[in-house]
């Protein structure tokens, strides 16, 4: 095996075995809270704990991490203590206990991926460029362990019920911690002097700028779907096989993406894949929103998720390679986890949660059409920006 691939293969199981955790963990939870017996805006609440650990934990992991080069140890800290906090799942608990348990336990999951890309970069980029052929390759294993888990938890929770939730989470945190303790303890030189980069020059730049704001659109967007689409499916009457088929068939489409990405992203500059994707997630939503109650509908929409997701994940983690390099690239993931997936997550669940409750859950998935749009917007002004230079 040549070299390179021996040493992207940790990184692979690590992003296997993480997806492969989100796959069952965030479609799932919101039933399983339901099953608890909490109501609709409570459960809005505890599932946007995830996305309200993003607004502080990816920056301040991404901040260490820059400033020691100690990235995988501080994988193998998160890893091993979200491990841990995963064990209070077994036991009843209360809203507020379970906020807390849930709260501790994202902390040190939700910095994991940032850290992981920023200790890969190098390994992904050939002769300073990104190769996004490499990175597809790493990351459709992430897709591959989400499909399997969502998949089989979908089976699993239909014949059995979905009492064993946390058993499951459990299990795919002590896959995590496993697969970063097989990686290398590579170790970066650390970044000591009082006066290093700084990360506000760039930020002040309007192409950052219009990116950041394209994101946190496309995300605020997106983000409904992980909070409220399983709920919304079982309010229409689809059984957890089904639902757990729906998002199979995303993650399925996914997968076919990233292996062949290097074949398409060429095709557009990255501005104008982002242009693309907001607006074919605007299409999404719609008819998500307009005619759920056809499974061919929802399989085909489904399949979107190519577009909507994938192939902006790839642009954006590419623009960020190119706004963020080097010793700024563990502070530009987080600030990516935290404008595009923190701030948008809590609003989306928070408000999501309120609007649901007021006006019922196609509401919300209406409203995602319209910052869909928003995105393609931003994106546009982006794509006008790149234009001009």
């Amino acid at each position: 095996m040549p070299e390179h691939k021996r040493k992207l293969l940790p990184f692979a199981a690590l992003s296997a075995s993480y997806f492969a955790h989100i796959g069952f963990f965030n479609p799932y939870l919101p039933l399983w809270l339901k099953d608890l017996g909490f109501g609709l805006l409570a459960i809005s609440l505890l599932t946007s704990v995830q996305s309200a650990t993003r607004l502080f934990a990816p920056y301040a992991w991404g901040w260490v991490s820059d400033h020691t080069g100690e990235r995988v140890r501080l994988l193998r800290y998160g890893a091993t203590a979200a491990l841990a906090l995963s064990l209070a799942l077994w036991w009843p608990l209360g809203g507020l206990s379970l906020f807390l348990v849930l709260l501790l336990m994202f902390s040190h999951t939700s910095a994991m991926m940032p850290m992981s890309e920023a200790a890969m970069a190098h390994l992904v980029s050939q002769g300073g460029a990104f190769d996004v052929r490499r990175y597809g390759r790493v990351r459709l294993w992430g897709s591959v362990g989400f499909l399997v888990t969502v998949l089989a938890a979908g089976v699993w929770f239909e014949r059995h019920g979905i009492g064993s939730f946390p058993v499951w989470t459990s299990l795919s945190l002590l896959a995590v911690a496993l697969s970063v303790w097989w990686m290398p303890d590579l170790r970066e030189a650390p970044h000591t002097e009082k006066q290093g980069p700084s990360v506000w020059p760039v930020l002040r730049l309007p192409a950052v700028r219009w990116f950041f704001l394209a994101v946190f659109f496309h995300v605020l967007s997106h983000i409904f779907i992980y909070i409220f689409f399983s709920l919304y499916l079982d309010s229409l009457g689809y059984s957890k096989a089904v639902i757990g088929l729906l998002w199979a068939v995303s993650v399925v489409i996914e997968i076919g993406w990233f292996f062949t990405q290097a074949r398409w992203l060429p095709r557009l500059p990255l501005t104008g894949w982002l242009v693309l994707v907001s607006a074919v997630m605007a299409l999404r939503m719609g008819l998500t929103a307009g005619a759920a109650q056809w499974l061919w509908v929802l399989l085909l929409v489904q399949g979107l998720h190519a577009l909507t997701f994938a192939a902006h994940h790839t642009a954006c983690i590419a623009l960020l390679s190119h706004h963020f390099p080097g010793r700024l690239r563990g502070r530009g993931q987080a600030l990516y986890s935290v404008l595009g997936y923190g701030l948008p997550g809590v609003l989306g669940g928070l408000g999501g949660g309120l609007l649901s409750q007021a006006f019922g859950l196609h509401t919300v998935f209406w409203v995602s059409t319209v910052c869909a749009l928003l995105a393609a917007a931003c994106a546009w002004r982006l794509k006008v920006l790149e234009h001009r230079h």
